[in-house]
């Protein structure tokens, strides 16, 4: 069954997942990245739009601004992993329950996303365009002086994803977890190579 997270998202919506299940999400989100986490969590500055039982997305979306109304133009994930040294305080700040972005992020965030029921979710990267199809309206903007990608850009989404959960409300980490079972697995699948080239191989 289709699993969509519904905004104002709730603590028991969110113990419901685990790592690896694809979830989907209509309501509301708001972008946000490097410089929203650093007044929210460093210059200690209130988000402008609540985001307690929320969601923020790693991403600097292209928007078309005319008198007319914003168009979005394309919205992809930016690497979360840049938010790390920040998004456990921003967690606790804020209340949001779905961080969204590209890539995994590592064990503060982890232990906080366990400790106040948030989720950590992978967008996929390189459709940009195409998950701006998925935007049903742009409804409002805020610090605009922070820039296009950078300000908090509020949008209402419907069944926007596939999104997978990286890092769940369990103590799972999924990037993490997989690292650690490939290193596990790396001397035995180099050894039949290394065997095949070793006449090949010049010792210095």
């Amino acid at each position: 069954m289709k699993k969509v997270l519904t905004t104002p998202v709730r603590a028991e919506d969110i113990e419901a997942l685990h790592i690896g299940d694809i979830v989907y999400l209509t309501g509301t989100l708001v972008t946000g990245r490097d410089d929203v986490h650093r007044r929210v969590v460093s210059e200690g500055m209130a988000s402008p739009y609540d985001l307690h039982d929320g969601v923020i997305f790693h991403a600097g979306p292209i928007v078309r601004e005319s008198a007319g109304g914003n168009e979005l133009i394309s919205v992809g994930p930016t690497s979360s992993v840049r938010m790390e040294s920040l998004e456990a305080a921003f967690i606790e700040k804020t209340g949001v329950r779905v961080i969204i972005g590209k890539g995994g992020m590592g064990p503060a965030t982890a232990a906080a996303c366990q400790k106040f029921k948030a989720i950590h979710c992978v967008a996929m990267g390189g459709c940009a365009v195409s998950a701006a199809c998925q935007v049903e309206a742009i409804e409002d903007c805020f610090w605009r002086e922070l820039g296009m990608p950078e300000c908090e850009w509020v949008m209402r989404v419907k069944e926007f994803g596939p999104l997978v959960v990286s890092i769940d409300a369990h103590g799972g980490n999924l990037y993490a977890e997989n690292k650690a079972k490939y290193a596990a697995r790396k001397d035995a699948c180099e050894a039949p190579i290394l065997e095949s080239v070793k006449d090949y191989m010049v010792v210095e």
